[in-house]
């Protein structure tokens, strides 16, 4: 399917829209004999659990295209066995979700990768920074973003959906380049090593059901209350998985909360609930009670227990948290880093509480440029003040 003008940067090859096995095979078999590839994807997730994957756009140093998955009789399995193929790099833009709907498909996660995004933070453009921003500072390009709320769903996709969506795999190459050479530049190559790693492990994208609590914002470290509610949101994992529902549109976070706190046991019980009222009656009623049954026959020895004890009977001293917080932004801003790359609020709180926080802020690059610091001022060892000029902050040995 012709699709009009190339954009900037793409120099033999039309714009395609590929809805054939034959053709997308050659168009792997020749992209395998490049160096990289730029790859993007357009879902639909709204109203399912699992991802619809819509389009995928791919593009190689000479030509880009477009793949769609919904095209009758298409096999995608040349475009897997291209993202598995380990001589050839995969670059995404913030690509969770792009890798998460390849491995939901095929067991497996694209390797090895560069995430755009990741590399700009570490480039000192900021905490996740926009596509968008990127290339326009470093493809020198305005990207289109008029159908960035479209059904990519629908057939026949029309001339300047594709467009649109080959500007994300085409301009995407020219922000790589860059930043790979900023990188290469500043010896930084390796400080992108722990989120790739992060990002190619398959455990980052499997969903245990028993884990999904962890999610819910509890306000509680009652074990039983947390007991119940992990067998709550277990049950709602499941029950999403099997119907492809939202996991919000089975039971909102807060109906969980109200069922784990008062523990109904039958559905009158939970007819008294104005949250959790629509659970009392049709098709989950059953599952629901059932799950809180099982949380409340748990041995108080197995019940969950929070991870971390920062709150409640130990919170983490607020004048630490705000000192390590300004030497964290200090060091961001030295070292042209974004600070949530380098550490988060929840890895200052635990440095704040002890000193053998088991965080990435302690780890590692992290640790030289942040980390050992960190535990020097907590102990008095480091000061911050203002510099001789009175406007910049500095840390000064004590």
């Amino acid at each position: 399917m012709g699709c009009g003008t190339p954009p900037q940067g793409l120099r033999h090859c039309p714009m395609t829209l590929i809805t054939d096995t034959d053709a997308l095979s050659a168009l792997c078999d020749r992209l395998s004999q490049t160096e990289f590839v730029t790859v993007d994807t357009e879902f639909m997730r709204e109203t399912t659990y699992w991802a619809k994957l819509c389009l995928v756009q791919v593009a190689g140093p000479d030509e880009a295209h477009c793949i769609d998955p919904l095209a009758p009789g298409i096999n995608l399995k040349p475009l897997y066995d291209l993202l598995a193929n380990p001589k050839v790099l995969k670059v995404f833009h913030a690509g969770r979700q792009d890798l998460e709907i390849f491995y939901t498909a095929t067991t497996q996660v694209p390797t090895p990768i560069f995430d755009t995004q990741i590399a700009a933070m570490v480039c000192g453009f900021g905490d996740q920074v926009g596509y968008e921003t990127l290339v326009s500072k470093l493809a020198g390009a305005h990207l289109d973003k008029s159908q960035r709320f479209t059904d990519w769903s629908q057939r026949p996709l029309t001339d300047r959906q594709i467009k649109y969506a080959l500007g994300d795999v085409t301009h995407l190459r020219k922000v790589y380049q860059q930043l790979a050479k900023k990188l290469e530049k500043s010896g930084r190559l390796p400080w992108l090593q722990e989120e790739t790693d992060t990002l190619t492990d398959p455990a980052t994208y499997r969903v245990e059901p028993r884990e999904a609590w962890r999610r819910i914002r509890a306000r509680t470290r009652a074990p039983r209350l947390l007991c119940v509610l992990r067998e709550l949101a277990a049950w709602r994992e499941l029950t999403a998985q099997s119907v492809d529902m939202p996991r919000q549109r089975v039971a909102k976070d807060d109906a969980l909360l109200e069922l784990a706190a008062s523990m109904p046991v039958t559905a009158d019980d939970i007819k008294r609930s104005r949250l959790a009222k629509p659970l009392a009656s049709g098709k989950y009623v059953d599952g629901v009670l059932a799950a809180i049954a099982k949380g409340r026959a748990v041995p108080e020895s197995d019940c969950p227990k929070p991870d971390r004890q920062d709150n409640g009977d130990n919170p983490a001293p607020r004048a630490i948290v705000e000192l390590l917080k300004l030497l964290l932004k200090t060091k961001s801003d030295r070292h042209h880093v974004a600070q949530r790359l380098i550490a988060t609020s929840d890895d200052v709180e635990a440095i704040a509480l002890t000193d053998t926080a088991d965080v990435p802020a302690l780890h590692g690059w992290r640790r030289d440029l942040f980390g050992e610091d960190a535990l020097k001022l907590k102990h008095g060892k480091l000061a911050i003040g203002l510099s001789a000029n009175g406007k910049d902050v500095e840390v000064f040995e004590r």
